[in-house]
């Protein structure tokens, strides 16, 4: 039980808490976004579109929606997809764990629920891949349970509304907005007031460039009020993600076919289909220009794939622009060699290698970096 005294949050009366509540939801009857998801109470559908909206724009999630759900109509139908058509329908989405998190999901309710998907919070929340948030939005909006949906953007309305001081960064502060949340959600049409709380903080109470005069409740944010809306939420900088230095290895053949391999390692990028590449640490030293005079491959790269692949290479030189590609935690700078194979053999190495022509690519799941390196050598390529 929270205690909100000791976290210095006054709560309203409840004649003012009902007041919230009806200016907050007429405002969203008004103005809500026409989107898909919103369409519809199959709990299938919105968990679909929960997960594809984490770190995802709206405007990009709607086509992987719409695709993947005419790819896969039924939970049945993701419990049995194959890795590569499932890697397909999200490529480019990035955060990958989170299909793959949802195919075993997928598996749990056609085991513990007998294909039906589960309908109260606790039993919703037991899913891989499913916390708290999703859970509250998928019980709120589908089933209509009064639980609250709490992400980024409802915890920054709240530490606004409230002056709440507390890092929305920290995972054990969640609670206190949780507990908030329990307090102010209408029970009588809590989806829509949870979608209403997302909508104000992803668009008027954005964290650039936020509009606090034109909030349909700003009478009630005591950040407002007060003038502190630059204070709050309070959340300390993230820390900078790793940088990475990479060679792709973009390898052709006599066919005009490339050389492509599968990641079969557990973690970044797995199953996915890529160019060779080899981690390398002196492209550190050639600064951090976007184009870099290219010589033949430094001769420890060299080596290292003459060991991996076993393949004859007349190496070229060609300058190409440095790809780079930020993830959660680390930063791929990645520059481009480019090689013709004296053979057209296959590679002999342990791994899954397969050489294509491009116009098979698109039958391959390919991830957003190996897109990026694609773009680039189709681009700057001269033959």
């Amino acid at each position: 039980m929270i205690n909100f005294d000791d976290y210095g949050i006054e709560l309203w009366p409840q004649e003012k808490t009902q007041d919230f509540r009806a200016k907050l939801l007429a405002w969203y009857d008004q103005h809500k976004r026409d989107l898909p998801w919103r369409r519809t109470t199959n709990p299938y559908h919105i968990w679909v579109s929960e997960i594809m909206l984490q770190q995802t724009r709206v405007d990009t999630v709607i086509p992987y929606y719409e695709r993947f759900l005419d790819w896969f109509p039924t939970v049945a139908d993701l419990a049995q997809a194959e890795e590569e058509r499932l890697l397909k329908a999200w490529e480019g989405l990035g955060y990958y764990s989170r299909v793959r998190n949802m195919q075993e999901a997928a598996r749990q309710i056609m085991v513990d629920f007998q294909g039906a998907f589960p309908q109260t919070y606790q039993e919703i929340a037991s899913l891989k891949g499913i916390g708290p948030y999703t859970a509250g939005a998928i019980a709120s909006i589908a089933f209509h349970l009064p639980e609250p949906a709490v992400d980024g953007n409802v915890m920054r309305v709240l530490a606004r509304l409230f002056e709440i001081k507390l890092d929305i960064g920290q995972a054990s502060n969640r609670k206190v907005f949780q507990a908030l949340m329990e307090v102010l959600i209408d029970p009588e049409r809590p989806g829509d007031f949870n979608q209403a709380l997302m909508d104000l903080g992803s668009d008027i109470e954005a964290p650039l460039n936020p509009r606090p005069e034109e909030s349909p409740v700003k009478e009630f944010s005591a950040a407002y009020l007060h003038g502190t809306m630059d204070i709050y939420p309070i959340k300390a900088p993230k820390k900078k993600p790793v940088p990475v230095y990479l060679q792709a290895m973009i390898i052709k053949n006599k066919k005009g076919q490339f050389l492509l391999e599968k990641n079969e390692n557990a973690g970044l990028l797995s199953g996915f289909w890529h160019f060779p590449l080899i981690e390398v640490d002196y492209l550190e030293k050639l600064g951090q220009g976007d184009l870099f005079e290219v010589a033949e491959p430094d001769p420890s790269v060299k080596e290292s794939f003459q060991q991996d692949y076993d393949l004859a290479i007349d190496w070229e030189q060609k300058n190409f622009s440095l790809v780079k590609h930020v993830f959660s935690h680390r930063k791929w700078q990645v520059q481009i060699q480019t090689g013709l194979a004296k053979e057209a053999v296959d590679p002999d190495c342990q791994g899954q290698i397969i050489w294509l022509s491009p116009d098979e690519f698109d039958r391959y799941p390919f991830a957003k970096p190996q897109q990026k390196i694609w773009e680039v050598y189709q681009k700057e390529s001269v033959d």
